[in-house]
């Protein structure tokens, strides 16, 4: 049986998803959500009391205040994800520093563009405020599959995991060899053909689809439902047999490949937030010093 690469023997949700998907968003009460509001609101009434001359500009009292909020966030936010990337259980205090690493990140965007005195232009500043930007749209992303998908993959296992299911498709895979031996040699080869051949994985684009269009086992149930009319009275019981396994194999394979799909899907977003991330502290690093020691 061909399967997709060694990861998929550690697929696994996040234990208790529906427990996930109302804990760490409401963790406490809205704990963090409480004092993100208040850094937002006492960021907002630092903005409103500054009146420097000319307008509002980062190199002011509020500004570099604010300026410093937001990279003491920033290198919060990015240990908080070099601790724990992968969240496999949302409980305790994981599920508090979770919470809080939604609400500060969101807290973020407000107390960073009130520090920029919304003065924008084509230097490294502007692109450290960009790459935040990014950053955060990523990680929002990533908190809705984290809610979200867990509690989808374990409907669509109906109760099994993933070894569990690829066990009981090897399991099918020798039933079909044993049933489909008194059938006729052409449908016999197709039955052989599928359970030799099963398509799981691939490559990335693939696994996010979640579809296999030269599946051997779909082809051998379109093969039987094309000859049925060809079966004879000796053969009819291993052919029934050999349909219902074929049948429940299908069902199987979608589900797995479902699995795969949504798995694929809570990875994408850290491709793209994790260099992002780098890319930033690159930048807002270029940022401090540049306010520092070149201006």
């Amino acid at each position: 049986m061909r399967t997709a690469p060694a990861w998929l023997g550690r697929i696994t949700p996040p234990q208790q998803p529906g427990r996930l998907h109302q804990s760490f968003l409401s963790f406490s009460g809205f704990r963090y959500l409480k004092v993100a509001t208040l850094i937002g609101l006492v960021s907002l009434a630092i903005y409103i009391a500054d009146r420097p001359y000319g307008d509002a500009y980062g190199g002011s009292w509020a500004g570099y205040t604010l300026g410093t909020v937001g990279a003491l966030l920033i290198f919060w936010l990015t240990w908080f994800g070099y601790r724990k990337r992968s969240y496999p259980e949302m409980q305790g205090r994981l599920a508090g520093k979770l919470s809080a690493h939604v609400y500060f990140g969101l807290c973020l965007l407000l107390v960073a563009t009130l520090h920029t005195g919304f003065h924008f232009g084509l230097n490294i500043h502007t692109l450290a405020y960009a790459l935040m930007c990014f950053v955060i749209a990523t990680g929002v992303l990533g908190v809705f599959c984290y809610a979200h998908y867990p509690r989808i993959m374990t409907e669509n296992r109906g109760g099994m995991t993933m070894q569990q299911m690829l066990g009981r498709i090897a399991s099918l895979d020798d039933e079909l060899r044993n049933v489909a031996m008194p059938l006729d040699e052409s449908t016999a080869a197709v039955i052989e053909r599928a359970a030799e051949t099963t398509e799981i994985g691939g490559s990335i684009w693939r696994q996010l689809s979640g579809q296999a269009p030269r599946c051997a086992t779909m082809a051998a149930l379109r093969y039987l439902e094309s000859h049925g009319s060809d079966i004879t009275p000796e053969i009819e019981g291993p052919w029934l047999r050999v349909r219902v396994l074929l049948e429940e194999k299908a069902v199987l394979l979608t589900r797995v490949r479902r699995d795969i799909s949504y798995k694929a899907m809570m990875d994408l977003w850290l491709y793209c937030h994790v260099p992002l991330t780098f890319m930033l502290l690159a930048a807002l690093l270029a940022h401090i010093l540049s306010v520092f020691f070149l201006w």
